[in-house]
């Protein structure tokens, strides 16, 4: 529990069950590797009502080869993805998950964060069948690519998200990106369940974009100058007792729930401020 000056003796000390995903990286361009998800933690504070509270939602990356933004709660802070590798480099990012990697000498994929995340998967350089990796996600780590034979390179499949009921129901976030490919015969890779984005094989192809609210990676990109998929952006959800009632403050966007089984949920989707309670 965090030690806050002001605060008197039998100050209301309320407990807070929170998941933190942090901006997801994005896909390389050119048959790139896919991106790694955000980093993920969920577990429990105490915490006193009528103080203030940091929260930060970590925007997911919208460059090629680019890493996520950090999200967080008070003390609590989670690794943006990793960005995938380009075809030609760099190799792929580190993060909360790693990176898939690329081709070209750049094969290498980044490593995920102890707690939060998973590593990417390696790329394959086969000269016209060269394939990137799949970005790592939160549940696994993403898939190495492939080779098939003649200009068939098999992207890697992004790692596997990881479910939550802190909403009530069970969601899965937090997927890896596909890895892209650099000729029309290849495979890309699938995003990983969660949010990931798929790769691209296409002449000038995009990756598609993790799914937003999610921290999953974005696929990486098409042959031939194809960018790779966005980063979905992070969230962080907290969960009360119904007795309870949020201030979202100013520069946050989320929302309360309604009073369901005995708790509250705050969904907070974007931005930065504080959070209280009373």
């Amino acid at each position: 529990m965090q030690v806050l000056a002001g605060v008197g003796k039998g100050a209301t000390v309320i407990s807070v069950d929170y998941l933190v995903i942090a901006g997801g990286g994005s896909g390389g361009s050119n048959g790139g590797g896919g991106g790694g998800a955000g980093g993920y933690l969920e577990s429990n504070l105490s915490l006193f009502a009528g103080i203030d509270y940091a929260v930060v939602v970590g925007n997911g990356s919208t460059s090629n080869a680019g890493s996520g933004s950090l999200s967080s709660f008070d003390s609590v802070s989670a690794t943006g993805g990793g960005g995938g590798a380009n075809r030609s480099g760099p190799n792929g990012k580190n993060g909360g998950s790693g990176g898939g990697g690329g081709s070209d000498g750049f094969t290498t994929a980044g490593t995920g964060t102890s707690g939060q995340g998973s590593n990417g998967g390696a790329g394959a350089d086969n000269g016209a069948g060269s394939a990137g990796g799949g970005g790592g996600g939160k549940n696994s780590a993403g898939s190495a690519a492939g080779y098939a034979g003649g200009n068939a390179g098999l992207g890697g499949a992004g790692g596997s998200g990881l479910a939550s009921s802190i909403t009530g129901s069970s969601v899965t976030r937090a997927g890896g990106g596909g890895g892209g490919c650099t000729n029309a015969a290849g495979t890309p890779g699938s995003g990983g369940s969660g949010g990931g984005g798929a790769g691209n094989q296409a002449i000038a192809g995009v990756g598609v974009a993790g799914t937003v609210n999610t921290g999953s990676g974005g696929g990486g990109g098409g042959q031939d100058g194809g960018q790779g998929g966005n980063g979905g952006r992070g969230v962080v959800i907290l969960k009360y007792v119904d007795t309870l009632t949020v201030t979202i403050g100013a520069g946050l966007t989320g929302t309360e729930s309604a009073a369901s089984g005995g708790f509250k949920r705050a969904t907070i989707t974007a931005g930065s401020g504080n959070v209280s309670w009373a």
